[in-house]
């Protein structure tokens, strides 16, 4: 991949627009306090157009294997600031850490932390040496740092104050974009605040740090910070870090956290749809006849279901314009972000329309992103709030083309189907996947779920009993075969499967019983071809199918038995 740099000098960013001095200071004396920082010029809640500018300007670091450290980051496209920035990461970092990712293990969370591979236990005292020594690696650069204070939640009685502070103008530019301004009504903000500290710069000694890499992002429970150090530049890690943060908390409260996307039709019809990244999520959501909630993480609780963010962070990835309308439109707004899509061929990028973009190009990572704030969604629910949910959506994107396109779960199998979060990891939503993999992630959000799946389980079944919720099971995955063989499920079959199933079409519909698998299938959906509805009937070799549903089922059944979820009181449903 070849970047170009602006041919003229980027415009430099105004100064900063800080309320007051007083302000500045107050600022400075909470991260000295808090963290130990001091020194540094401290660029507070700038504009995105400031931070536009400032990115293009002043955010150097790696963008190539084996390239130099100080490569530009952040480029504008010919709209300039009537359109997109555009960010590369470190090509190490195109996806989350998982592998890197940490929470404190301070005693007093030691048994109700979900402790996993992909959030593994770091000691206290390593913790406060390596943040100490981020600080003063930060303090003796003394340099400029952008802060930015937005809130994680759109409802005071559970948001959380955040404060962004980064080396990179690009990340607090996506803090803006993806989180929530000016919520009023949240009490003792000082003692609830969340405070990130994102230093690409520092690269971790592992031997002296204990840490597996260079790199680390750590969550601190009881001081309530972050730490994300090294080559983690994925704009990902600053959304996905709080969104762990609040996966605890909310449980807490008796409230339930989820990672779904949500929206309610003109009946005042909600739904939400769990699923991981890559399974339509963002892509389903985005829907011109119902007022969108959120794309990606939110709450559920007594007065209904409230979107945790204030944006969207889409895959761009062979992103079919003409499907994803609303997309591609936000796609040449201003105020938008556009992570890891390559340059054309021989063409600035500060020369390139957004619309010339390449979106099937994967030279950089096949998890091309795309940030952009629920205001580019032409209907937004007021307050990014809704109702009670009249449908639940457990999406996933089957590799193996043996599920269903749609399935109508009984209770038994909405909890048999959360807890198994059952899906192929799809290529670049993690470091090191290029290609789809079985994966089994509670909750539909393993990772980011601090707390135990029973937790979920539990608060999403009482839920479901007191607000009379259906349930189905949604496939946008292969049929007619394997990947490689098959094809993916079209967004036009999805998209009719997922409003049957909204207006209630599903409720009653003839359906047959899948022999392995147990689902119940429709025999019949508005604008579906009938004869898709079972799988079986899609691949020309039907004892080959036969036997990868046999072969998926005993994927099912070990992963049950594996992670103990009859011990949780789920039921083996398969």
């Amino acid at each position: 991949m070849r970047l170009y740099t602006a041919k003229k000098p980027a415009k430099k960013a105004k100064a900063p627009m800080n309320p007051s001095t007083s302000h500045a200071t107050s600022h400075a004396a909470d991260l000295e306090a808090l963290l130990g920082l001091k020194g540094q010029e401290l660029r507070i809640n700038l504009t995105k157009e400031e931070l536009f500018h400032e990115a293009i300007t002043n955010d150097r670091g790696r963008v190539t294997e084996g390239g130099p450290d100080d490569a530009q980051k952040a480029f504008s496209t010919a709209l300039g600031t009537d359109g997109p920035l555009v960010y590369y990461t470190d090509p190490t970092c195109t996806g989350r850490p998982v592998k890197d990712t940490f929470g404190v293990a301070w005693p007093e969370f030691e048994d109700t932390v979900w402790w996993k591979p992909d959030f593994q236990k770091f000691s206290p005292e390593k913790f406060e040496a390596l943040l100490a020594r981020v600080v003063e690696h930060l303090n003796e650069q003394g340099n400029h740092l952008y802060v930015k204070d937005v809130y994680c939640g759109s409802d005071p009685s559970y948001a959380r104050p955040y404060r962004l502070v980064s080396e990179y103008a690009t990340h607090a530019f996506f803090c803006h974009n993806m989180f929530m301004h000016g919520i009023e009504g949240v009490e003792d903000e000082d003692v609830k605040r969340w405070t990130m500290i994102n230093a690409p710069s520092f690269h971790c000694d592992p031997e002296r740090d204990g840490t597996p890499s260079k790199r680390i992002a750590c969550l601190d429970f009881k001081n309530r910070r972050v730490l994300v150090a090294g080559r983690a530049d994925y704009c990902g890690v600053v959304k996905k870090s709080m969104f762990t943060v609040m996966n605890y908390l909310l449980p807490e409260m008796g409230e339930m956290s989820m990672h779904c996307s949500a929206n309610v039709g003109k009946d005042g019809d909600g739904a939400i749809l769990f699923g991981l990244s890559g399974t339509g999520k963002t892509t389903l959501s985005a829907d011109p006849d119902r007022k969108l909630i959120g794309d990606d993480e939110h709450a559920w609780t007594g007065i209904g279901v409230s979107n945790l963010e204030g944006g969207c962070y889409a895959k761009l990835i062979d992103l079919d314009k003409d499907a994803e309308p609303i997309i591609a439109a936000a796609m040449s707004m201003p105020g938008t972000l556009i992570e890891n899509v390559p340059p054309l061929p021989g063409k600035p990028m500060e020369e390139t329309h957004p619309n010339e973009l390449d979106l099937s190009d994967n030279s950089v990572t096949e998890n091309t992103r795309f940030s952009y704030p629920l205001s580019a969604n032409p209907d937004v629910a007021e307050g990014a709030k809704g109702p009670h949910p009249k449908t639940i959506v457990l999406l996933t994107a089957d590799a193996f083309g043996v599920l269903p396109p749609v399935a109508i779960l009984t209770p038994k199998e909405v909890m048999y189907h959360f807890v198994s979060g059952f899906t192929s990891k799809l290529a670049g939503t993690e470091v090191g996947i290029t290609e789809p993999q079985a994966a089994f992630s509670a909750c539909f959000g393993a990772p980011f779920m601090a707390q135990k799946p029973s937790v979920y389980a539990k608060l999403l079944a009482e839920k479901m009993a007191a607000h009379e919720t259906r349930c189905i099971l949604l496939n946008t995955g292969w049929g007619g075969g394997p990947y490689g063989t098959g094809k993916r499920i079209s967004i036009g079959h999805t998209r009719a499967l997922l409003n049957a199933a909204l207006r209630g079409d599903l409720d009653e519909v003839e359906t047959e019983v899948h022999p392995v698998f147990g689902l119940a299938m429709p025999t019949s959906c508005p604008d579906v071809p009938a004869e898709i509805l079972n799988p079986r009937n899609t691949w020309e070799d039907k004892e080959a199918y036969d036997i990868a549903a046999e072969k998926l089922a005993g994927m099912f059944r070990k992963n049950f038995a594996d992670k103990g979820l009859a011990d949780l009181g789920i039921s083996p449903v398969i």
